[in-house]
């Protein structure tokens, strides 16, 4: 494991800031947007007998909480090891 220049902490930095912005966006979408602002729209629509926006608003967003949690640490994993910064097991 070899440290990085300045400019290689610089792009690993700005790709960690990227996808944290972008699973971050998500997660406001699904549980503001999707629980909340969106919620009547949704209800509309019905899952197992639940009404979609009041199921977002319980336990969708969790889920997609859960989901992002997972993606975000495959996809550190995967940056750390291009960029040669990966733990040591």
């Amino acid at each position: 494991m070899s440290p990085l220049n300045e400019e290689q902490a610089k792009e690993y930095w700005r790709r960690n800031l990227s996808l944290m912005i972008r699973c971050l966006v998500v997660w406001f979408v699904v549980s503001y947007g999707f629980g909340i602002i969106l919620v009547d729209v949704l209800n509309q629509i019905q899952i197992g007998g639940y009404k979609l926006g009041f199921w977002f608003a319980q336990q969708g967003s969790i889920y997609v909480f859960v989901a992002l949690i997972f993606y975000y640490a495959k996809k550190m994993g995967d940056l750390d090891r291009e960029f040669g910064v990966e733990e040591e097991e």
